[in-house]
Formats: structure tokens, C-alpha cells, sequence
């Protein structure tokens, strides 16, 4: 009885294997889904040509306000995965999208990452004593723009590719490898940048940068905090610490109006320069801006 029974196994785990669900595409990829452009890049230096990847927020547009298309809807029906990082689109849509396909694991990279307060601000105002009413509790969601916490996130991102594809764990292992390597050699390449840097502030609109900031020990001095633009008695202080600081340049985002931006370039006789932190390409976009932020401090 014991070996017909172990002569049946085979052909059960076959018939399993037969109703499951193909974790490939069409195109015999494996199906993902993320929030964000970056994400695009951390996931295919693991998956390489074996992922196709879908970015639900698209480029131009704010992941604080986006809303999905009904194009994307359909797509994610077919979608075996979904990287959250915790963006505020996620807490409105996330239990819509895993409505529309059970079968799709949604995979918080954001997990096991301290997240830290929205900073920017180089005095204390009645702005942050709001903050526990946005979406975030007043915790920076930009976990994207540290090479540290890129690493930790690529380990998530590993397993689930593992778990989701086990066929190809040896493959996105080595991939993934590659690319904690490289973001080691980023990341002390940034710190090579401003080794050494007596003027370590810089003046943005949106405060993006925090996270940045904190893995290099620089200062953002952040215009608007969450939405909430300064009053004037704020605002002058900012421009006033600008002036003395020889703050020139305002960093602003391609995804935000930089109408108010031009406007304290005006009142410090500076400019306003574009940082995008949702480029596609993020390891050239982040030396890139690096490069832009220590100019800034001259």
C-alpha cells in the first residue's frame, strides 16, 4: 500500500502544479508590479531580462497624489507581485489593488527600515506640530534616496523574487550580489564627495532629501513641510538664513510647481535648480544630484 501510495505522489504534485497559477508572463517573465521608478531599477539589477516590470507611478506625476489608470488595473489581474515603499498613494489604493487580484503578493520593502521624522526646517514651527494628522504621522517616506537603506531593500526584494520564481534563486542571488556591491561603492563615493565639507546645508522646497541627508551628515532647510507652505514671518526667517548662510539655490522638483520657489530665489538673489528624486535611472541620478548638492555648498 506504502509504495503505491508513494508511486501516486509524483503524479499528484503534477496535477497540483497543473492548477496553479504560472508566476511567468506571457512573455515568460516574471510579472512585477511597483509603485515607483526607482524601484524599476532596483528590481531589474536582480531580475534582469527574467522580470518584466510595471511602475504604476508615472513619470511627471506625484506619488502623493497619484491615481491608478484603469490600463494598470487591468494589467495588475495579472501580476504575481507588488513592491510597496510606502508612499502615500499605497494607503487609499493598495486594498483596492489586492482586491483585484488575490493571487498577487504585495511585498513591503519598507519593512525592518526605521523610518524617520520630515526634517528640514532650521527653526521649530507650528508646521511640524501638525504633522500627525498627514498620512506618513509626520515619518519621511523617501526611503529611496539612502544607498543603505537601497541595500536592505534589495534583500527584500531577493527573497520574494526567490520565493515567487525558485527556479531562478541562484540567478537573482548572484545578480543581487552584484548590486549590493555596487551600492557599497556608491555609497563611499558619496561620502568621498563631501568629506571635508564646512558648509553642509542646502535649501530645498520639498523636503525629499532627509534621508539623503542624514546617511551623509548634510543639512536640508526645507521651504514647504508636507503641503504646508511657511507664513511670512517663517518664510522671511528662511531667506534670512539663507542670506547669511550664502545659500544661493533653491532645490525644487520636476513633480511640484516651482512658482514659490522662483520667489525666495528672488528675495535671495539665487536659482532654482531641478532634482528629480523618482528618475528611472537612480544610481546616475543620485551621483548626479550629489554632484549639484556639493556645488551648492562652495
Amino acid at each position: 500500500m506504502k509504495n503505491r501510495l508513494a508511486g501516486l505522489l509524483p503524479v499528484l504534485w503534477a496535477m497540483i502544479l497543473a492548477v496553479l497559477p504560472s508566476p511567468l508572463s506571457a512573455s515568460g517573465r516574471l510579472s512585477v508590479f511597483v509603485s515607483i521608478p526607482p524601484q524599476k531599477y532596483f528590481v531589474e539589477q536582480i531580475g534582469k531580462d527574467r522580470v518584466e516590470v510595471s511602475v504604476m507611478v508615472q513619470p511627471g506625476t506625484s506619488p502623493h497624489t497619484y491615481e491608478p489608470r484603469p490600463k494598470q488595473m487591468v494589467a495588475i489581474s495579472r501580476t504575481r507581485l507588488y513592491f510597496t515603499i510606502g508612499v502615500e498613494f499605497e494607503t487609499v489604493w493598495i486594498k483596492k489593488l489586492a482586491a483585484s487580484n488575490p493571487a498577487m503578493e504585495i511585498v513591503a520593502t519598507q519593512q525592518g527600515i526605521q523610518r524617520i521624522p520630515i526634517s528640514g526646517a532650521h527653526i521649530e514651527d507650528d508646521r511640524h506640530e501638525q504633522q500627525g494628522s498627514d498620512p506618513h504621522d509626520g515619518l519621511d517616506p523617501h526611503i529611496w534616496l539612502s544607498p543603505p537603506l537601497v541595500q536592505q531593500q534589495a534583500r527584500t526584494m531577493l527573497a520574494a523574487l526567490q520565493k515567487t520564481d525558485p527556479a531562478n534563486a541562484a540567478f537573482y542571488a548572484a545578480n543581487c550580489d552584484q548590486f549590493l556591491q555596487a551600492l557599497s561603492d556608491l555609497d563611499q563615493g558619496l561620502k568621498d564627495t563631501f568629506r571635508g565639507k564646512q558648509n553642509r546645508q542646502f535649501l530645498v522646497f520639498h523636503p525629499t532629501w532627509g534621508y539623503f541627508a542624514h546617511a551623509y551628515g548634510l543639512q536640508q532647510i526645507a521651504i514647504e513641510i508636507e503641503g504646508k507652505n511657511p507664513k511670512p514671518a517663517q518664510l522671511q526667517q528662511i531667506i534670512q538664513h539663507a542670506r547669511e548662510h550664502q545659500i544661493r539655490i533653491i532645490f525644487a522638483q520636476p513633480q511640484f510647481s516651482v512658482r514659490n520657489a522662483k520667489l525666495v530665489a528672488k528675495a535671495i538673489n539665487g536659482e532654482v535648480v531641478l532634482v528629480d528624486p523618482l528618475a528611472e535611472n537612480w544610481m546616475a541620478n543620485l551621483r548626479l544630484v550629489a554632484d549639484k548638492f556639493q556645488q551648492a555648498m562652495q
